[in-house]
């Protein structure tokens, strides 16, 4: 990978998107993140819905990712909390509506998730340090082909082309991880009866499904309409209660519970019909 500190790399992109409201917020943390990391700043980029085009105002997050030269010292990750906790405590619009993760440079690679824990921040939780997630090389693939410049040089710099037998290798660590805890965590299924998480199961498993016949990503309501066009009539119902639900504050019918179940073992089998191993070798079962 190149080198991405150059002289015009700090330059922050005034209007990165359509909205005057996410940008001033972009804009401010672009600069107050740069005054605080110095010469360790990379790169800021949008990676979430913004990205991939699906970005509600009502009720999507802004998603950023900051590229930094090496690994912080616990100094400036205590500086980077202070600045996220003083903006959820502010009277933003967008107040507990960020996440965020700070990465370095080396990290950048569609390899599977190491141990190693970064400094992030999630909807509604103070800055912490964790691992990557399980789908990481599929947010490589977003920031690399989709990834929103905020400030820095331009993504696909950052991230060699992913290979695509790469990306459907990896499609069933999730699945896996969910059937297993369906298996034998009562807590699990139990959150799966509240609407707004048995919906984002249904719509990450046509993400994943997406991404397993086109080795690309798409967003939750695209590969939503594929998956209804793709799987047929048995699923098409299921699906589209789940994108009408997906914010929804109720809990699920017993009867798509089973069926949601009965879709992350259908999404199994499909992989094992398409020869990538439901079960990989190596493959990280927790995110």
């Amino acid at each position: 990978m190149k080198d991405l500190r150059t002289d015009s790399d700090a330059t922050t992109m005034p209007f990165p998107t359509p909205y005057a409201d996410v940008n001033a917020v972009l804009h401010d943390f672009a600069v107050r993140i740069q005054m605080l990391l110095g010469s360790h700043f990379c790169g800021m980029y949008l990676y979430g819905s913004l990205a991939l085009g699906d970005f509600d105002p009502q009720h999507s997050d802004i998603d950023f990712l900051v590229v930094t030269d090496a690994e912080l010292a616990d100094d400036l990750i205590v500086a980077l909390g202070d600045m996220h906790a003083r903006f959820d405590r502010s009277l933003s619009s967008w107040a507990a509506k960020v996440e965020a993760a700070y990465i370095p440079q080396g990290a950048l690679r569609p390899a599977a998730p190491t141990p190693a824990r970064y400094p992030q921040v999630e909807k509604g939780t103070s800055l912490f340090k964790g691992p990557l997630e399980a789908g990481w090389i599929f947010q490589c693939y977003t920031l690399r082909e989709h990834g929103v410049r905020v400030a820095g040089p331009e993504p696909r710099t950052l991230i060699d082309p992913i290979d695509p037998d790469a990306m459907r290798r990896a499609v069933p660590v999730i699945p896996n991880m969910w059937q297993e805890q369906a298996r034998h965590d009562p807590s699990w299924l139990d959150g799966l009866r509240q609407r707004k998480n048995q919906a984002f199961v249904v719509l990450t498993l046509c993400r994943l499904l997406y991404t397993l016949d086109t080795a690309a990503v798409a967003s939750k309501p695209s590969a939503a309409h594929w998956a209804q066009k793709v799987l047929g009539a048995r699923w098409a119902g299921l699906i589209e209660r789940s994108l009408v639900g997906q914010h929804q504050q109720s809990q699920t019918p017993e009867s798509d519970v089973d069926d949601t179940l009965t879709l992350i073992q259908y999404t199994l089998e499909r992989i094992e019909q398409q020869h990538f191993p439901s079960k990989p070798p190596g493959s990280q079962r927790t995110p």
